[in-house]
């Protein structure tokens, strides 16, 4: 079943139009100020975290508990898992003994969006789900890997309204669990760090601390800067049937690594799957030229930069110094270069050979030069949508003010760069491009399902990460690699990141209150290079695989990818750690 057509241009206008209306929706929020009160009650809990993070790192003691409409609206950070069971328990049993004997927060207006139950606390959440409840998110794992492969489902799972209806039912059940069965508290982070505490009867609180977490607080960031990357790069054309040889193909997936740490993975990626596929379109043999390129431009290449990967972003977000990560260049060039060399030598003495004489010779004769089409105004708008990411995030003033940007301001500004891009680029551009809705409709899709999914085992991570007995870096590196191929690798990265920190050390990044460097180092590798291990462990990596199926490459199922990434990428990763970490 073929979706390998451009879209109307019928279907971009209303797009268009559908993005103005949201537009003017979020004016009239501005408006009401509900984006402002969202922003000051991040900066509050960053505020917060921050006190605490030096209280805790300058003295064994603990904050009073809240007895104010103000205090009781602060809210905290999940970084100190690093205290002991027996100090975390008597503060909290401390704090409940001071404050409001229902045990709601005194202020809903300094809540405003979070559960009625919700209650601030200054330590996080020390229970978790049973491990039982991952069942959902493997189950829709499981369903990804074997539902194209089955002859009964094979082409219902095409459609991606049917993929939805899989990934909104497991969903539900995630979701229902929180509702009806989950009797414990659950950390929120949406708009900013809460505890939504458990109520008698339906636990509507913790439902929607769960639902926000996943929806409000990763999914719609994470699918804003993916569709916003997919549709401007759409409108770049760069044209031409280059010569399918193994070094030309080379050439392209190392340019691709390069460019990937300052686009981006997704920017990287979807400039140059385009031309690759062109230039590879008449060899049979292709598959494997898709899966380096997943390797290296969706994954691997994207290290050297906060804007390369969204993990790295994240730590950016928390202190990490935004040229910290030009330091892993040795690594960068290690994998990416040990890639490209592994993919020449097999693509020149074993599947090159193979490819029949008659499509080596159109493949010579079909060759048209290099072009490249529609920079104006897209290149601009993709620079736009990264530096949006950089200087738009609510938590972290305007440069040079104390001036936070709006809840959402970064999410529209990117929707905003989309709509001059649909209005004064050249619809041509995008035909040439074959370009379509499908690859990324086909990721929000299933990536909703995924976040909610996902939930449970995140909370079971946040619980019981610090007690997992990791010290050294190698043992980061693993963990957060291992786990960052099935979880989405950002919140993993996350997760880690703050485990390391109750470690303290030496040569703490960022001084004072961050990570010490070598398990820094380990846990920004882990989560960057380990993404590659899987198609859903980056965003990129199932938009790639899409368009390319899109062409009529038969792509390897989930389970055939995951045979590639252990037979070439694990060696490689053991001598990244050799080299590297040990």
């Amino acid at each position: 079943m073929s979706h390998d057509h451009p879209t109307p241009p019928e279907v971009n206008r209303k797009l268009v139009i559908a993005l103005v209306v949201v537009f003017l929706g979020y004016g009239l929020s501005l408006g009401l100020g509900w984006p402002q009160a969202a922003t000051r009650m991040i900066v509050e809990a960053e505020s917060h975290a921050s006190a605490s993070a030096h209280h805790d790192s300058g003295a064994d003691q603990h904050k009073a508990p809240a007895h104010s409409e103000e205090s009781a609206s602060e809210t905290t950070s999940p970084a100190e898992d690093g205290h002991a069971e027996e100090e975390r328990s008597k503060a909290v049993e401390d704090e409940q003994a001071g404050a409001d004997p229902t045990g709601r927060a005194s202020s809903e207006e300094a809540h405003a969006g979070h559960s009625e139950g919700a209650e601030a606390t200054s330590h996080s959440v020390t229970t978790h789900p049973p491990l039982w409840m991952v069942v959902p998110f493997v189950a829709l794992l499981l369903i990804i890997a074997v539902f194209p492969l089955l002859p009964q489902t094979e082409h219902w799972w095409e459609s991606n309204l049917h993929r939805f209806y899989v990934a909104a039912a497991l969903a539900a059940v995630t979701l229902l669990y929180y509702l009806v069965v989950y009797e414990h508290p659950v950390e929120g982070h949406w708009p900013a760090h809460y505890v939504s505490q458990p109520a008698a009867g339906l636990n509507w609180g913790n439902a929607w601390a769960v639902f926000a977490n996943a929806i409000f607080s990763e999914f719609i960031p994470f699918i804003v800067l993916l569709f916003s990357l997919y549709t401007i790069s759409g409108g770049i054309r760069i044209e031409g049937d280059l010569r399918a040889t193994p070094l030309v193909n080379s050439i392209i997936i190392f340019v691709g690594a390069v460019l990937a740490s300052f686009v981006g993975t997704t920017g990287a990626a979807m400039l140059l799957i385009r031309l690759l596929l062109d230039t590879n379109s008449e060899r049979k043999h292709v598959a494997h030229t898709v899966v380096f390129f997943i390797f290296a431009v969706c994954n691997c290449g994207g290290c050297l930069l906060p804007t390369g990967d969204p993990p790295l972003f994240l730590g950016y977000l928390r202190g990490v110094p935004f040229l910290w990560t030009l330091q892993l260049w040795k690594e960068w060039a290690f994998v990416n270069i040990a890639l490209i060399v592994i993919y020449f030598l097999w693509d020149t003495f074993w599947f090159y050979p193979h490819e029949q004489k008659r499509d080596l010779r159109r493949d010579a004769a079909e060759v048209r030069r290099l072009r490249v089409r529609g920079l104006w105004p897209n290149l601009p708008l993709m620079i736009g949508v990264v530096l949006g990411v950089a200087l738009l995030d609510p938590s972290k003033p305007f440069p040079g003010t104390e001036i936070h940007p709006p809840l959402y301001l970064r999410e529209i500004f990117q929707l905003g760069m989309v709509a001059l891009s649909l209005t004064f680029g050249s619809y041509e551009n995008r035909v040439a491009n074959r370009f379509n809705y499908a690859a990324i409709l086909e990721v929000a899709a299933l990536f909703f399902g995924i976040f909610i999914t996902m939930q449970p085992p995140l909370q079971i991570l946040h619980v019981e990460g610090p007690r997992l007995g990791l010290t050294q870096p190698w043992q980061f590196f693993w963990a957060t690699g291992a786990l960052g191929s099935f979880l989405d690798n950002a919140p993993t990265y996350v997760v880690f990141f703050e485990t390391a920190r109750t470690l303290g050390g030496h040569d703490l990044v960022p001084p004072g209150t961050g990570v010490a460097h070598d398990l820094l180092v380990a846990v920004s590798l882990g989560a960057v290079f380990m993404g590659a291990n899987t198609y859903i462990g980056n965003g990129p990596n199932f938009m790639v695989r899409a368009i390319a199926e899109k062409r009529g490459i038969k792509m390897p199922s989930f389970f055939g990818y995951m045979v590639y990434s252990g037979c070439i990428l694990l060696p490689l990763f053991v001598l990244v750690t050799i080299v590297f970490l040990s």
